[in-house]
């Protein structure tokens, strides 16, 4: 057995993997050039007790105006290290390397050829050495090469040997700043790809630091019960060194939700709190009374992030198959199983929405357009609609949508059926009407 190397990633001040503690991040929604909104936007999530910052810088231009929010934010004495978030130009990600603490790339994305990807990543790779910038390769379902969806499908396996091929060249190259994502919105998926990835890392003797999130989760109870689904299965296996809970809300929001997922997993450890292994959580369901009673919930919020995570990895390894809640929310308790279910994908009563929680890219107002498509639809049985702020990763990562809405510019919006656009450059102002009514003219999902 080879003898196994543990990556310690950092950026800036932060450090991420080891024995660390557990890194909370979240993502500014604003325009990146909008400097002063954006300034205010990272003020609030380090308030909030954000540990880093992600901003959208798809071109030059964001590159300068990040530039300029790090020099303000270190002026008003903040220090909370800011992510580069860059998805096709590496000239681009290249520029952002000199910036920013961390860069958020998928290397796979910089060219078609994958040898000339491979040119592009190594020339990151020596700025970042250069500036000391950490990177994060972030390779999310749906959004596959074509090199690598020809060989393994658009599968988790697909994804973690995705991730395999780049960490070897970075190893090759003596680069270990370096930490790793696995998206999906899938919460099986998801959890199936980072646990394939840990495999292979762990065979290869040098693990990296793992990014955990569920892409595309939605907002309000679904958004943070498939969240505390998919990040609490693998943080329940020692898997993960920094979590970002995606909503299509105020990022602040996303703050308080991954604050608890931590604080369950250090509590853990302590002197007094309930271990639950699986034999125990059986016996007591058999028996109608759940050793999470005993849990202290300061709100509603905390309740049902914190059931999640104790049931929901439960159920979505098919451990077990049903379960009781109590405590002051029990009336609850039929609205949340059901929810509960469907975060897990063992039984799906309800629509299924994927929803980006929206960034620099996104041109509409996101979280109004997917509330008002959750209220019209909430009657459908089975459907899955995808609400996205971009075409960057919107056609991709809404693959296992059955409709889809996706911004592609200034007050102009794409309706899908599946992968296919059936209506193009559709007005904002209606295009809502316009999904409503190619979801009733197909007929499959009742009226």
């Amino acid at each position: 057995m080879k003898e196994r190397k543990t990556i310690v990633a950092h950026a800036a001040n932060v450090k991420i993997g080891g024995a660390n503690p557990l890194v909370v991040q979240t993502m500014c929604n604003t325009d990146t050039n909008d400097i002063e909104g954006s300034i205010a936007q990272v003020m609030a999530a380090a308030d909030a007790g954000a540990d880093m910052v992600r901003l959208t810088t798809q071109g030059v231009r964001e590159v300068s105006s990040l530039a300029r929010i790090k020099q303000r934010l270190r002026e008003a004495g903040y220090s909370i290290p800011l992510v580069a978030d860059v998805h096709f130009s590496s000239q681009v990600a290249i520029e952002a390397a000199k910036v920013a603490d961390k860069v958020r790339i998928n290397p796979g994305n910089f060219a078609k050829e994958h040898e000339k990807a491979k040119e592009a990543f190594s020339n990151l790779i020596a700025v970042c050495k250069e500036h000391d910038t950490a990177i994060r390769i972030g390779i999310n379902h749906g959004s596959l090469g074509e090199r690598i969806i020809n060989l393994y499908g658009d599968t988790p396996k697909g994804m973690a040997e995705a991730a395999m091929e780049w960490i070897k060249m970075c190893i090759a190259e003596d680069f270990y700043n370096v930490v790793l994502s696995l998206k999906a919105s899938n919460t099986v998926v998801m959890v199936t790809a980072y646990r394939l990835l840990a495999r292979m890392m762990k065979e290869t003797g040098v693990v990296f630091p793992l990014h955990l999130g569920v892409t595309e989760a939605g907002n309000g109870d679904t958004g943070r019960m498939k969240s505390a689904v998919g990040i609490g299965a693998l943080l329940a296996e020692g898997l993960g060194d920094t979590i970002r809970v995606s909503l299509t809300e105020n990022p602040v929001n996303e703050i308080y939700t991954a604050r608890i997922i931590r604080d369950y997993f250090t509590a853990r450890d302590s002197p007094g709190h309930y271990l639950y292994d699986i034999k125990t959580v059986n016996e007591a369901a058999e028996k109608g009374v759940i050793p999470g009673c005993h849990m202290q919930c300061a709100s509603r919020e905390e309740y049902l992030v914190k059931y999640s995570l104790l049931f929901g990895p439960l159920l979505l390894d098919k451990k077990i198959d049903d379960f009781k809640i109590c405590g002051p929310f029990a009336a609850e308790e039929a609205d949340f199983k059901e929810n509960l279910l469907q975060a897990s994908r063992r039984k799906f009563t309800r629509p299924e929405y994927i929803a980006c929680p929206g960034c620099g890219r996104t041109l509409y107002n996101l979280e109004s357009v997917f509330n008002e498509v959750k209220r019209r639809t909430s009657h459908l049985k089975g459907v899955k609609i995808a609400v996205m702020g971009c075409i960057v990763n919107g056609p991709g990562e809404m693959a296992d949508a059955d409709y889809g809405y996706v911004g592609e510019g200034a007050s102009k919006v794409a309706i899908y059926r599946g992968k296919e656009p059936v209506m193009r450059s559709v007005p904002q102002e209606k295009a809502i009407e316009a999904l409503l009514e190619l979801i009733s003219s197909d007929g499959k999902f009742g009226s």
